[in-house]
């Protein structure tokens, strides 16, 4: 494999890891879904849809906030319905962010019409391209330079 595969990963990776790229995207998936879904809200629901109920400290770093950034968003979701706040069972002082059925209905909107913008946008694709693509894409996530170690009998393997 050339050096130069591994640089022209790396830029496109570039352009789609952006703030700003990020963004648009979410703006553009969030349209229409109702003053509290928008922007800055897309990357509550979607963590919390990830990783289920999680406190604003745990789910920050996640979303690429701080705390406080999580709190406030996660406010403006819960007075639209959408996010709800729960003790936290292994710690009675701390509350849990969690998604209502709203909130998941609206997560699965979202998932949907961010399905069919990537559908979209490989329309132009031979569909054995586009599957491969994505078989790539699954396998690059699972294998590649992103993924946490794993530990096996005491050693970390990359």
């Amino acid at each position: 494999m050339e050096n130069n595969v591994g640089r022209e990963i790396a830029d496109a990776l570039g352009v789609l890891l952006k703030r700003s790229t990020r963004i648009e995207l979410h703006r553009t998936l969030t349209a229409g879904m109702g003053e509290a879904v928008d922007e800055l809200t897309y990357p509550i629901l979607s963590g919390l849809d990830r990783t289920g109920p999680r406190s604003a400290a745990d789910l920050a770093p996640d979303v690429g906030l701080d705390r406080s950034g999580v709190t406030r968003r996660a406010s403006r979701l819960e007075a639209a319905g959408l996010v709800r706040r729960e003790p936290d069972p292994s710690d009675r002082r701390a509350t849990l962010l969690a998604l209502t059925d709203e909130g998941e209905r609206a997560v699965e909107t979202l998932r949907q019409r961010l399905s069919d913008h990537i559908t979209a946008s490989l329309s132009s694709w031979p569909a054995d391209e586009a599957a491969a693509f994505a078989s790539h894409l699954r396998r690059f996530v699972a294998d590649g330079p992103f993924t946490q170690p794993r530990r096996l009998r005491g050693d970390f393997l990359p």
